[in-house]
């Protein structure tokens, strides 16, 4: 797992891993909490708007059949159909008084004096009124309209009553004055008492709005309405008796038909309401899971860190320990027997591997140091061979005075190399005995021989091994002169600037050619295989007769070039840059390059 471009830490994968899974785990309880708690409780609030509907169409449909009741028990006294007019006669007579008291009567001793109705009026055939109870406002004077329109009621064709509205305060229960027979003799008109439908509507509607309609969708009881005095928009085309369903206001409406009356009682509740413990359920679980996902989370966070934080600090003290720096003692309190095993085993290997260092850098100081007396041991007894030789050709020339002096200048020579061969020594002491070596040549050279050597006090703290520079300058008088005119030209330069010193040998001489470039090159990154690389090109250029080979073999004896730089390597390691390569200046030549920093590797 790669976040970015860079590879996610043990802590971001054990937090990604355990996040995972408790996502899974809380998405799993989200889901149970939604079926299992909130969905039926849902349907449980739904229903039981459902039966609040219905309870209200319940006590409605009660109420009604009381009037059905009383209506019988008015019509169960023989005395009223003989008191029915059976024809126009007008009620303003004294035989029409007289029947108005006693139909009175009739309706007092069947009523009696607990009453939950407004008023009782009774009417003849043409629906003309005849007299009423209490003689209360509202009662219509004709029931002719209702009568005309009343032929479709299904109340009245099977119960033998109706509902008549008159008015939006106005409810009658409306029934024929019928006999066993089946002869009509008029109509009874009870007038309904809104009080009483209102205790009906609010026995089951729990703070909701409740609207009664009859099958004309005309408003029979409202318990509130709009500012203009309507009602709110009530479907009223259901196919089913009784439903939930929700407006376009976000309210939750009940329904329920009553098939006694056809009227239709809708409960109205705002969506909020109705939900509200449903949302209270859903919030109460969400919370529960936020803060089950966030201390988990937490619990995770400080448990991945604890758990991981000696491996952190194991890792930034093995990020300490270097070549240099080996005895940092890994300290990892931890309560885990893992850790506290891989501390231990860390540590062991710590020491043990100190012990391997400690033995190898004994090893490679004294392979070093062999080397070195090695390599510095093959130059002196060259150095001291080309020198006698060239005091041999002195004294051959009868040059007793310059033998005398060559002879001096070799004594301060051999002085330099044997008193403690192996230390090293300053670049200042080096040039003083290039100087030396070029003043025993130059007694032999004379004036064809020129030579210019840089100093400096600067150079007292630059370190090198011993017989660096004169190598290099001896090279260049056995093979850079052999065709070259005279004068020769031999220019040591020093620089020293930011850390770094640089030493640069040329002459005005033949050159290298590219072969003789490119195999010491080579001879110098072979390292170890030097030596036996540098005696091939020896034989092969011997057999071809190639004079650029055999000017690298044979100078300073088969070791020259390749012997001083791997002793500069020794010493220098990464910090150490050679090169030689032919320049144009004064005519050309070749030139030699040595650069080597005080402080910082190249490589």
């Amino acid at each position: 797992m790669k976040i970015g471009s860079a590879q996610a830490s043990l802590q971001t994968k054990f937090l990604l891993a355990f996040a995972v899974l408790l996502v899974i785990v809380m998405g799993s309880f989200g889901v149970y909490v939604n079926q299992v708690v909130v969905r039926p409780l849902r349907d449980t609030t739904e229903n039981e708007m459902r039966l609040a509907a219905a309870k209200i169409g319940d006590q409605l449909n009660l109420y009604v059949d009381g009037q059905n009741q009383l209506s019988q028990r008015i019509l169960s006294s023989q005395d009223i159909f003989a008191l029915m007019p059976s024809g126009s006669e007008s009620g303003l007579t004294v035989e029409g008084l007289a029947r108005s008291r006693k139909l009175r009567e009739i309706m007092f001793q069947s009523i009696g004096p607990s009453m939950n109705i407004e008023d009782v009026a009774i009417y003849d055939l043409r629906g003309t009124l005849l007299t009423t109870f209490i003689s209360m406002s509202g009662n219509p004077s004709s029931l002719l309209p209702f009568l005309e329109s009343s032929g479709s009621s299904t109340t009245w064709n099977e119960s033998g009553y109706a509902l008549y509205r008159p008015s939006s305060n106005r409810v009658f229960f409306v029934r024929a004055i019928r006999n066993q027979n089946g002869k009509v003799f008029g109509y009874m008109a009870i007038q309904l008492q809104q009080e009483m439908l209102r205790r009906s509507a609010a026995a089951g509607s729990s703070g909701s709005d409740v609207y009664v309609l009859d099958h004309n969708g005309q408003t029979v009881y409202a318990s509130s309405r709009q500012a203009d005095g309507s009602i709110p928009k009530l479907e009223t085309s259901q196919p089913d008796s009784e439903g939930v369903y929700l407006d376009g206001q976000d309210n939750y409406v009940a329904f329920s038909r009553s098939d006694e009356t056809g009227w239709t009682t809708y409960s109205v509740t705002p969506k909020r309401v109705v939900l509200g413990p449903v949302n209270s359920v859903t919030t109460v679980s969400m919370l529960l899971i936020a803060s089950l996902f966030l201390f988990s989370a937490a619990y995770m966070y400080f448990s991945a860190r604890s758990l991981l934080l000696p491996i952190r600090k194991l890792r930034n003290q093995m990020l300490r320990i270097n070549y240099s720096n080996m005895d940092t003692r890994v300290v990892t309190p931890s309560s885990n027997n893992e850790l506290l095993m891989l501390s231990e085993s860390f540590q062991g290997l710590l020491d043990r591997l100190q012990v391997s260092i400690e033995r190898e850098k004994l090893a490679v100081h004294e392979e070093a140091l062999a080397r070195h007396s090695a390599l510095q041991a093959q130059i002196a007894p060259h150095f001291i061979h080309n020198t006698l030789y060239l005091i041999s050709i002195a004294a051959q020339e009868g040059k007793n005075d310059v033998v005398s002096e060559m002879c001096k200048n070799l004594s301060d020579s051999l002085r330099y190399i044997v008193s403690s061969p192996y230390q090293h020594v300053s670049l200042t002491q080096e040039l003083e005995h290039a100087e030396h070596y070029l003043a025993l040549l130059h007694r032999n050279y004379e004036d064809d021989l020129v030579w210019s050597v840089d100093a400096d006090r600067a150079f007292d703290d630059i370190r090198l091994p011993r017989l660096v520079v004169q190598p290099f300058v001896e090279n260049c008088i056995e093979h850079a002169f052999k065709e070259a005119d005279t004068p020769w030209r031999i220019e040591v330069r020093v620089k020293v600037y930011n850390g770094l010193w640089a030493l640069e040998i040329r002459d005005n001489g033949d050159g290298f050619d590219d072969a003789t470039i490119r195999h010491v090159l080579d001879s110098i990154r072979a390292g170890e295989a030097t030596d036996h690389r540098a005696h091939a090109a020896k034989n092969d250029a011997l057999a071809s007769g190639s004079a650029s080979l055999d000017g690298v073999a044979t100078g300073i004896g088969g070791m020259g070039i390749v012997n001083t730089v791997r002793r500069l390597q020794l010493m220098y390691k990464n910090r150490l840059f050679f090169n030689m390569y032919n320049h144009s200046d004064d005519g050309g030549g070749a030139a030699v390059q040595i650069i080597a920093s005080l402080t910082e590797d190249f490589y």
